[in-house]
């Protein structure tokens, strides 16, 4: 059985990554309008992803006992500054997810609730990876968005990103 404490902040972590979802959908939407399809991919791709980290935390709250409340998403921007804008507010978002998380490790550590300490160890290598993936992708954007060849090969380089739905 998990905590009422520990449900509720799986509860919003559930929420924060459909957002997240949602805020990705809308980066990829921006990039689409600008005929860079595969960097909207990128974009995709992600969303898809966090629906999927939604999916996984919401199954194991009901694998202990927590009772599941679904909570608002709230509408993610959808204007944006430009191509560096939008990773580099990918990569602010990465930060908060990290850190929510690590809330919910800390309190479930401090109660002494091992298996959710145990369930997101997958989360929290998962967001190292988020992070330095985000920031390398910051560095790319900045180098090539003021040249269109190079921004083109980037383009294509995230194209090539697919959706595992393993998580692997």
């Amino acid at each position: 059985m998990v905590s009422e404490k520990i449900a509720k902040l799986l509860n919003e972590q559930i929420a924060h990554e459909q957002y997240a979802a949602q805020y990705y959908l809308s980066m990829s939407a921006w990039f689409s309008g600008k005929d860079l399809d595969g960097i909207a991919n990128y974009f995709r791709v992600q969303s898809k992803e966090e629906l999927m980290h939604a999916d996984k935390m919401f199954d194991y709250l009901n694998d202990v006992g927590g009772e599941i409340i679904i909570g608002e998403i709230p509408k993610p921007p959808h204007e944006f500054l430009g191509a560096i804008d939008i990773f580099e507010k990918a990569l602010e978002h990465e930060k908060k997810v990290t850190k929510s998380i690590f809330n919910i490790v800390k309190n479930a550590n401090d109660e002494g609730d091992f298996a959710t300490t145990s369930f997101l160890q997958w989360f929290i290598n998962e967001q190292v990876e988020e992070e330095a993936s985000a920031s390398q992708l910051v560095t790319k954007i900045k180098m090539v968005s003021d040249n269109p060849s190079a921004l083109y090969l980037f383009d294509q380089e995230l194209a090539q990103r697919v959706f595992n739905p393993k998580g692997e």
